[in-house]
């Protein structure tokens, strides 16, 4: 929860930021958009502003496609013939047998600024439903005072306004002397309440009038919208410009309903229609009821309706249909935001991933090989110059690289030459691990082999935390972001990558982009190669997350050497336990199997 107001937080800058820009457009096409268009496009807020509370991540385009793939049935991406069936790997040649040694982390504690901010925008909360609260029991005493309406005349005027405008519910009609104005409330069983000084005044045609317009509202549901209006304002009660757009949405409301009246009437009728606005703009008042509504306003809203109704044209086809276009071009730009604004995708350990930059990439559905995992698999080929994806979602994603780590680690270590190819050692403090492969002396080749943490923690000890930010910015290794103890900060904690910049640094580094010493890059990859056979070799490296004793986060990253092409890949797997390097590696094996490039 604390994690979510964070995000929630910051996305209410953005929300804040799409608002401005949607006030910019309104204003900039207010002649070129019909009232109910301009009123219409505030549903889009209302859409976004729901997105935050989604429990899933909104899609994005890359997705769709995902989708439109599965539904097509394409499950390579032109990197060979698939081979369907299992096909287990010879490993009698092999070199360099993996172990997945992992130590558990405790998970961190809840942000502290997190949860001040959830206490207070829950406080907040309630203080807005003790309002609303407050708001409807002065309704339910004006149901109770509300009388029938016994007027004839005012009766038979509502009931032809109501054949009027085809609507075959009986809505009650009731008089009451507690409201200034006539309001419309209820959303399953709506009700119109006009107040007695309107009736005793009475005049047929104004009378009329402020009758079809609590009509109108009642036939664009504007009830169940003022429902999702109030709703929004109390969960952003703390954004006053998300309160100002509320705002402007309600006058818009008011302003599409007399365009609603005014379309009906004839044009020598909107000048009375009008009049009877300023006639009643001094009794009139703003409905003191959250879930109602009616034909007050404030002062500033009469005039711009009043505004609106002297200068009202009954829209042409074209400007209609331009309406229409703007609408939809609006609704394409602001819901494409949407995964931005989700707090699931507020998180910053995401990776902006530019498609546009390739031609060649097809998602694949994998999702058999994952059973209840959630996960990604990313392959690249390189001769290709091809990817294939399963879950882009999840391959965006940036996790704790945890072991998978090391292969940079090492680097840098032979880099600074506290290790070298040739002499590698690093003696065992004695200390006793878990694991009885850990406690010995260790070379490179046996410590990326066991995955000794100690090994690696010796080196970062020695390169200190201005050297390892210095070579983290110079790869671009995911967030390049070490907090807190230098044991520690690539499991579960600070340092976090995703699938796809696995991939990405896993072909630098075998390009050597990175302009290291060729030895030193060439003494990491025997540290990692695991397989060799006639068909080529077999490189790659796991990594578990272990949180509170479970494994939560399974990586297994790596690179094939084959006569004809080079094949980058990382799988990465998450759940609440058995998340395993190792049973990420199974998966891996079993899709490279199926996809023909390993066997």
């Amino acid at each position: 929860m604390a994690e979510f107001m964070i995000r929630f937080f910051i996305g209410n800058i953005l929300i804040s930021c799409i608002i401005g820009t949607l006030l910019i457009t309104k204003r900039l096409l207010r002649n070129n958009l019909t009232s109910r268009i301009q009123y219409n496009l505030w549903f889009l807020l209302l859409i976004l502003l729901a997105v935050p509370f989604i429990p899933f991540r909104m899609i994005g385009f890359p997705q769709f496609f995902s989708w439109i793939s599965k539904l097509r049935n394409v499950s390579t991406l032109n990197m060979g013939s698939a081979a369907r069936g299992t096909v287990n790997l010879d490993v009698s040649d092999t070199t360099n047998l993996m172990n997945d040694f992992t130590l558990s982390v405790s998970r961190e504690a809840p942000s502290i600024i997190g949860l001040i901010l959830c206490v207070i925008w829950l406080v907040g909360i309630l203080a807005m439903i003790l309002l609303v609260i407050r708001s409807h029991q002065r309704l339910n005493t004006l149901k109770k005072s509300a009388l029938p309406l016994q007027n004839k005349e005012v009766r038979r005027l509502y009931n032809n306004c109501l054949d009027e405008l085809h609507i075959t519910v009986n809505i009650p009609i009731y008089s009451t002397a507690f409201l200034k104005s006539p309001v419309i409330v209820g959303l399953l069983r709506p009700c119109i309440y006009i107040p007695i000084h309107l009736i005793s005044d009475y005049r047929a045609k104004d009378m009329r009038y402020m009758i079809l317009h609590e009509l109108q509202h009642y036939k664009h549901h504007d009830a169940l919208v003022n429902y999702v209006i109030n709703l929004a304002g109390i969960l952003y009660w703390f954004n006053p410009v998300v309160w100002y757009a509320l705002k402007e949405m309600r006058s818009d409301k008011e302003v599409a309903c007399d365009t609603s009246v005014l379309m009906m009437l004839e044009p020598d009728c909107y000048e009375d229609y009008g009049n009877t606005l300023i006639n009643f703009a001094e009794k009139i008042s703003l409905t003191p009821f959250p879930f109602g509504v009616g034909l007050s306003g404030s002062k500033k809203q009469i005039e711009r309706r009043i505004s609106n109704i002297a200068s009202y044209v009954k829209p042409t086809l074209y400007k209609r249909l331009k309406g229409v276009v703007v609408f939809l071009l609006t609704a394409v730009l602001l819901l494409g935001l949407a995964p931005f604004i989700s707090t699931y995708a507020a998180d910053g350990n995401r990776y902006q991933w530019k498609t546009s930059s390739f031609d060649n990439i097809t998602y694949t559905d994998l999702s058999s090989y994952f059973g209840e995992y959630e996960g990604t698999f990313v392959l690249y080929a390189l001769e290709n110059d091809a990817w294939n994806i399963y879950n882009i979602d999840y391959a965006t994603l940036r996790v704790a690289p945890n072991s998978t780590y090391k292969i940079y680690d090492a680097l840098f270590g032979l880099e600074e030459n506290i290790i070298t190819p040739a002499s590698s050692l690093i003696e065992w403090n004695h200390e006793i691990y878990p694991f009885e492969a850990w406690n010995t002396n260790q070379t490179l080749q046996s410590a990326m082999s066991n995955s000794v943490n100690w090994y690696f923690q010796a080196i970062d000890k020695q390169l200190g935390v201005s050297s390892l930010n210095s070579y983290l910015q110079k790869i671009k290794y995911g967030n390049e972001m070490i907090n807190g103890d230098l044991s520690s900060y690539w499991l579960e904690s600070s340092l976090k990558i995703s699938p796809i910049e696995q991939v990405e640094l896993l072909i630098k580094f075998y390009k050597n982009q990175f302009d290291f010493n060729p030895e030193n890059i060439n003494a990491v990859k025997d540290s990692i190669r695991l397989y060799s056979s006639e068909i080529g070799t077999f490189y790659g490296k796991t990594g578990t997350g272990r949180i509170n004793g479970q494994d939560v986060n399974g990586w297994f990253v790596g690179f094939i050497e084959t006569a004809d092409n080079t094949y980058f890949f990382a799988t990465n797997i998450k759940a609440e336990s058995n998340a395993t390097g190792n049973n990420a590696n199974e998966i891996t094996k079993s899709i490279l199997s199926e996809l023909n490039i390993w066997k």
